[in-house]
């Protein structure tokens, strides 16, 4: 299991701290999701795969169980465990959304998830003008000043502006849209990486701009209660980012 974050690390190339089931998982996701065990391709056997990782049997069942679960692979009685069709992966799945970053996403699944991310935040936006609490205004106030804080430093930026985004799909009171933050994780790291330079710099001007006005009208008519005004904004930056 990821947590929130994960994906953003990537942004320094700092890679998170795996023990042997989750390495095991990680390896054999990363090379499905990579097309190294391609779509419809049955998995070395248990023997092959212990000696390949160096673990125990009952880590390596773990793991397959575990990948099971997310959708990537399913096993048969004397068959084997087979690679499945993308479709039938769990894409909300936030660990699953890392090895498709990691393994370098093509233009179609971008373009999909920038199609999700209007779909779930315009209505998010608009839900949270309805439901926010001071709480809620509270933390985002935090975010939108880290946000401009850390416009040179690409991995507490994306996290400043994921957290703005997460703030106002746990404001809008939808347990859906909440879950569905990986996404949007997803969606921000996407956004900020392709503006990074070659060694994971930031541009001389910063990484805020030129949509700090517009996060701070977003957060006002979040205050104000005008959904409309919220969804137009939220709209405006994910049309921007």
């Amino acid at each position: 299991m990821s947590e929130p974050g994960s994906l953003i690390r990537s942004l320094s190339g700092r890679p998170a701290a795996r023990n042997y089931h989750s390495f095991v998982i990680n390896e054999i996701g990363l090379a499905i999701a990579a097309g190294d065990m391609p779509i419809g391709s049955i998995l070395p056997n248990d023997a092959e795969m212990m000696a390949r990782f160096g673990v125990s049997r009952t880590v390596l069942r773990e793991a397959l169980k575990t990948l099971e679960a997310k959708g990537l692979v399913e096993a048969r009685a004397k068959v084997g465990t087979r690679v499945i069709p993308q479709s039938r992966w769990n894409l909300y799945d936030r660990q699953v959304l890392t090895w498709i970053w990691e393994a370098g996403p093509d233009p179609a699944f971008l373009a999909s998830i920038t199609h999700i991310r209007h779909v779930l935040e315009v209505e998010a936006a608009g839900l949270a003008a309805k439901h926010r609490t001071p709480e809620h205004m509270r933390v985002l106030a935090y975010w939108f000043n880290q946000r401009a804080q850390m416009t040179q430093q690409p991995e507490p930026f994306a996290l400043a502006e994921f957290e703005l985004h997460r703030v106002i799909c746990e404001a809008s009171g939808s347990a859906m849209l909440r879950a569905a933050t990986g996404v949007v994780e997803f969606g921000v790291v996407a956004s900020i990486a392709a503006r990074l330079g070659p060694e994971l710099t930031a541009p001389a001007a910063g990484l805020a701009e030129p949509l700090t006005e517009t996060y701070a009208a977003l957060l006002r008519k979040i205050v104000e209660a005008d959904t409309e005004a919220a969804r137009a904004l939220m709209a405006t930056i994910l049309q921007t980012a």
